[in-house]
């Protein structure tokens, strides 16, 4: 009784809520609501894995990630390349791992460089030497390495081209570019040494703010693991023209998922290193890390531009969810699966099998995953801890800095996840991290910002407002002393989630599932 007098006008709010849903489903028809419904889900899942990243890092750290909405946007760009110029991922694996083999040993880094005296000259101009020979070094070799890519100002060379022919299955890529008058095991060597001073120099930055006595012991799991890095580099290097074959063949569906993987591994290892390198030195100075984050966002959205482009150009779907012909539209999952139809009847309605399929089902697993981390594992109960006292758990001897670290990277990765699977949908711009972060924090404050459930429920009625206000547009609302139907204009499709959430944060000023600071 005392709980539910607590949480009396949650109830109430959430019963108000579902009272309004039961009464906008009753003026369509059951194909339309159903399709409407799955559409909302649609975009409330996308919305989740972008709002999910930003309550778990909230939540842990108080660190608002402005730049999270970009690495949902490069998640989908790098998804593209993988899917689509197979041939261009495959060049850069092998400078990319060998820029990885020094960051993976920055605790040998930190282990030499702890025996310097930080008080010193030397130790206090050591990162800017190291930093300034490493871009000098990265300048000369790491952009020499041969890449075959696009370019994005010729038309029939750019992104838009190649993305049209894959969809029209006449995709033919260009001749690989050679190593050019420089030896490549200089450009290697090169790369690997300014790829490790780099990591040195950030170390060396660290170790500057650091007053008491500097740990210098390390494992052999750093050093197992850049040599592994070191020969998939050279793997990479040595089976170029192979592995791009390979790729090629497995097929556009299997290649999708490969895509997936990537670009959510891609958005893992970012995170990381924006924490390690650029987060951490600020956790006493919550308007620094609004700035660096904010400033970030910008950097990234004009790499994108300089490499992919301006103009927004689209991510042709996979074999699995294009399918046409005989069988066609499915009547069952058996049949979608079977002939790969693009769409399935339900309700006597159509409904798209990778936008109200594919889409949900990805983000439930995320959603389950996720969930099961949290409450399941160690490092889940770690996290929850740490999100309701981080100074208690660190006080337990558990590092809280790796913790913080791993949130971080995976917060990243469920961005870069949700824009690989919106890249097929909505297409691919620049301007699409922006529109979903500010969906992401419109979901996190009707949720809850610091609560995981909260993130996914604040999404989902998010989604689920948007596609209704969509399809009253088309229908028309019948209204009292109306001769006509109301037909909600465009514009009130963003509005609309901008009034639920001021609505809900005037009843519940913490949101829907957030708890009182």
């Amino acid at each position: 009784m005392a709980s539910l007098k607590k949480n009396r006008t949650r109830l109430i709010t959430l019963g108000v809520l579902a009272f309004m849903f039961f009464t906008a489903v009753q003026g369509m028809e059951t194909k339309d609501w159903v399709i409407t419904v799955l559409r909302g889900l649609s975009v409330g899942m996308v919305t989740f894995l972008v709002a999910s990243g930003l309550s778990l890092i909230f939540g842990l750290m108080d660190v608002l990630n402005l730049a999270h909405g970009e690495m949902f946007m490069l998640g989908a760009y790098v998804g593209w390349t993988v899917f689509v110029r197979p041939d261009t991922f495959v060049d850069i694996l092998t400078p990319i791992l060998l820029l990885a083999v020094g960051f993976v040993l920055m605790p040998v880094w930190r282990a030499l460089l702890g025996q310097l005296k930080w008080t010193s000259t030397a130790g206090q101009a050591w990162p800017w030497v190291g930093l300034a020979a490493a871009l000098t070094i990265l300048a000369f070799t790491f952009v020499r390495y041969p890449v075959t890519k696009w370019d994005p100002k010729v038309y029939s060379d750019s992104p838009i081209t190649f993305s049209l022919a894959l969809d029209q299955d006449n995709l033919v890529l260009p001749e690989p570019i050679p190593f050019d008058e420089i030896p490549p095991v200089v450009i290697l060597l090169g790369t690997l040494v300014g790829g490790s001073l780099l990591a040195a120099a950030f170390v060396g930055f660290g170790l500057r703010r650091e007053t008491g006595a500097v740990h210098t012991q390390f494992s052999k799991g750093p050093v197992v693991t850049a040599v592994i890095l070191l020969a998939a580099a050279l793997a990479a290097l040595w089976g170029n023209d192979a592995l791009t074959t390979a790729l090629l063949d497995m097929g556009s569906s299997a290649r999708f998922f490969l895509a997936m993987g990537v670009a959510t591994i891609v958005g893992f290892v970012i995170g990381g290193v924006m924490e390690t390198t650029m987060i951490r030195p600020l956790y006493a100075r919550p308007m620094y890390q609004l700035m660096i984050t904010l400033g970030i966002s910008f950097i990234v959205i004009e790499v994108a531009r300089a490499i992919w482009g301006r103009p927004e150009f689209t991510m042709p779907k996979a074999a699995l969810f294009t399918g046409r012909g005989d069988g066609c539209p499915a009547q069952s999952v058996g049949d979608l699966l079977a002939h790969q139809c693009s769409t399935i009847i339900l309700f006597d309605g159509r409904i798209r099998s990778y936008n109200e399929v594919f889409i949900i089902l990805v983000g439930l697993i995320v959603l389950v995953a996720v969930w099961l981390l949290l409450q399941r594992t160690r490092i889940g109960m770690i996290i929850r801890a740490g999100v309701q006292d981080s100074e208690m758990v660190e006080a337990l001897g558990i590092n809280v800095r790796q913790v913080f670290t791993f949130v971080f990277a995976l917060g990243v990765a469920l961005a870069s996840l949700g824009g690989v699977l919106a890249a097929p949908s909505i297409g691919l711009s620049t301007a699409m991290g922006g529109q979903f972060l500010l969906l992401a924090l419109i979901a996190l404050a009707i949720g809850g910002l610091t609560s995981f459930p909260g993130a996914a429920a604040g999404a989902i009625l998010v989604g689920l407002l948007q596609q209704f206000i969509i399809k009253y547009g088309q229908i028309g609302i019948n209204l009292p002393f109306l001769e006509e139907p109301f037909k909600p204009s465009p514009p009130l499709v963003p509005a609309s989630g901008v009034l639920l959430m001021v609505i809900i944060l005037l009843a519940l000023p913490n949101g829907l599932f957030g708890r009182n600071e």
